[in-house]
């Protein structure tokens, strides 16, 4: 079910002292909808998604999430739309090395402020969910690169985000487990109509997704 627009990006613009990165970029995304983002490297997309995710900030233009113009928002705030509204799911998870995957999963909802026996129902709900609830003791370095990916996915998803932002999440898995991380996408999709956006190299993700979007030289040539 695609409802309305969540998303809107108008005239954004990224540069670097003379080195023009994203060039009047204009796209929406709608509630539910899982858009993907291709186009060889240097095309601008992983700053396209960072700005999306307020993680970066744009040279010119407006990023809004219901009619609301985040970037006018004072830093703090900012933070906190983020930490609630967004998940991030990396390439490189960026699980911390001395803290188990419960812990790892926890971590936006203790920022959040949510009360630890919360945060910790949830996160064993999202361990069982992503079928790893055997590991939740287990630290990184004693995980798989697919439970690996599979924290960060349910660390990603534990303030209940409406859109959830994957740069190159299965960059770094065999072909097997990258497909069971695209699988959970769609199922997460079904479950809580949530937004995915996901800059990927994956040729088979990129083609599953219900929009392809195509970049090159920090433009959009198909939408």
């Amino acid at each position: 079910l695609l409802l309305k627009h969540m998303i809107e990006i108008k005239n954004l613009r990224k540069s670097y002292d003379d080195i023009k990165i994203l060039k009047g970029i204009n796209v929406s995304f709608k509630q539910g909808e899982i858009a993907s983002i291709v186009g060889k490297s240097g095309a601008g997309k992983t700053t396209l998604l960072q700005i999306i995710g307020t993680l970066e900030n744009p040279t010119d233009g407006d990023v809004f999430y219901d009619k609301q113009n985040v970037f006018k928002l004072k830093k703090n705030e900012l933070s906190n739309f983020r930490n609630k509204h967004i998940g991030f799911v990396f390439q490189f998870h960026h699980l911390l090395p001395e803290f188990t995957a419960l812990e790892n999963i926890c971590m936006p909802a203790l920022i959040g402020k949510k009360p630890h026996k919360i945060a910790i129902e949830k996160a064993r709900y999202l361990l069982d969910l992503l079928e790893i609830s055997g590991r939740e003791n287990h630290k990184p370095s004693e995980l798989s690169g697919g439970e690996q990916q599979r924290v960060s996915v349910a660390r990603s998803l534990i303030n209940d985000p409406k859109i959830i932002l994957a740069d190159e999440p299965s960059g770094n898995l065999d072909t097997k487990t990258a497909n069971e991380l695209h699988e959970l996408f769609f199922k997460l999709r079904e479950k809580n109509n949530q937004t995915f956006i996901i800059v990927t190299h994956n040729n088979k993700l990129a083609d599953l997704a219900d929009r392809k979007i195509t970049m090159n030289d920090g433009e959009i040539i198909t939408i």
